[in-house]
């Protein structure tokens, strides 16, 4: 008998996790990257620009590129396939490198923030992986396929900001070109990944032949407008977290390495801090996913919005270099668990067909708020100081708290009405 003959295609779920794991890696090499940028970019425009209240800027504009791609990135990956989306993205990211390593060659800091600016749109690109992950998964195990997504950032975490300190003298005579030539390797080897593992499981829409009676029925029986979708309390709530999330972790960690200097701590100390953060971040991905099912959604947002203020609270007892680490500490496993747990309620919030533009929305309303305030961290640092600055997020996590239980107590009240 053939043996090949009776072998069955791979089902759509078995692709689904294949690709999970490779969005793994991806993540690996993507945080691998920003971790570089997030260690050494605040010090090299310290470095190279003339007023240094500008030298959070080009830090800044990674996430301002990021913001103005992310709809873009997703209404294109809709037409033409994740798979050369995602290669796209990464691409660019070399070609930043490269560009950052002239800026830093020739001390031009407009260029320099060129180069930066490319890493955003690789973020912009990137953080639809675990988006991705999650559509490929049935509904019960999107919490889970976000998560393993995510534990890809827990060895780059631990080792992008020390290859930012080993690669720092790599170049004769410059303390961090070096650096920016791996931020250049790690995206081609991204493109490498994607192009020979990574398989879509949608057709793009470029390759589909609807006719127009179709498409109209479709458009009419199952995808909604947007404004239905943003109305949703489980919308509200993924978004809320998701941005708030983002946005204070942003907030804090741009102003931390410039806090620490501040504080007569050297670049070491900043660069081991900024490095626990980063595990602090992926590294409850190995769990995250198990919590959700095990104790809900609900508890796990809940429990991130407290250990951000936590991490307020830490930040404003004192300047030791140990309240640096806890209070990074507490930020980077808040943010995860809002970050998880948001990610999965945004899952369950569209239809197929609506995930283009509903991942286009949130994701642009995060990183547009995530820009506003790694642009504000700098000044607010220097006229406010470090223990005020942190106290001005407290607001914000309160509202993501009451989105949170907001969506939990009318989700409750639709179960009971059903029973």
């Amino acid at each position: 008998m053939n043996r090949t003959a009776i072998q069955s295609p791979p089902s759509e779920s078995t692709i689904g996790w294949r690709n999970a794991r490779v969005l793994a890696v991806c993540q690996a090499l993507f945080i691998s990257a920003m971790s570089i940028n997030l260690t050494l970019t605040g010090l090299v425009g310290y470095t190279l620009a003339g007023n240094k209240a500008y030298a959070t800027l080009p830090f800044s504009l990674i996430t301002v590129a990021a913001a103005l791609t992310t709809v873009f990135a997703s209404l294109w990956m809709q037409r033409i396939g994740r798979r050369l989306g995602f290669a796209a993205g990464a691409l660019v990211c070399a070609v930043g490198g490269l560009v950052s390593i002239g800026a830093i060659m020739r001390g031009d800091f407009v260029l320099f923030c060129v180069g930066t600016a490319c890493m955003g749109v690789f973020q912009a690109f990137a953080q639809y992986y675990r988006l991705a992950a999650a559509d490929g998964v049935s509904l019960d195990r999107k919490s889970k396929a976000i998560s393993l997504v995510m534990t890809g950032g827990v060895i780059a975490a631990v080792l992008g900001p020390l290859v930012a300190q080993w690669s720092r003298g790599a170049v004769p005579g410059n303390a961090f070109a070096g650096a920016y030539a791996v931020v250049t390797l790690l995206g081609l080897l991204t493109v490498i990944v994607l192009m020979w593992q990574y398989q879509d499981l949608q057709r793009p829409r470029s390759t589909l032949r609807v006719s127009p009676a179709e498409s109209e029925t479709t458009r009419q029986d199952q995808i909604r407008p947007m404004r239905v979708i943003l109305s949703q309390p489980i919308f509200i709530a993924a978004l809320a977290n998701n941005l708030i999330g983002y946005a204070v972790m942003m907030f804090i960690m741009t102003a931390t390495p410039l806090a620490m200097i501040n504080c007569n701590y050297g670049i070491d100390d900043s660069v081991s801090v900024i490095q626990w953060h980063l595990v602090a971040m992926y590294a409850p991905s190995f769990f995250t996913g198990w919590l959700i099912q095990r104790y809900g959604v609900t508890m796990v947002l809940l429990t991130g919005t407290a250990l951000c203020g936590l991490c307020v609270a830490l930040a404003g007892m004192a300047n030791d270099l140990a309240n640096f680490y806890l209070a990074l500490l507490c930020l980077g496993l808040g943010w995860n668990f809002m970050f998880v747990g948001g990610t999965t309620l945004l899952a369950r919030a569209y239809r197929p067909g609506e995930q283009g533009k509903a991942q286009a929305t949130s994701e642009f309303s995060t990183f547009a708020a995530t820009a506003l305030a790694s642009l504000g961290a700098g000044q607010l640092l220097i006229h406010m100081g470090w223990a005020n600055m942190n106290m001005a997020v407290l607001p914000l996590l309160a509202l993501s708290a009451v989105a949170t239980l907001t969506w939990a107590w009318q989700e409750r009240r639709a179960s009971l009405q059903l029973t």
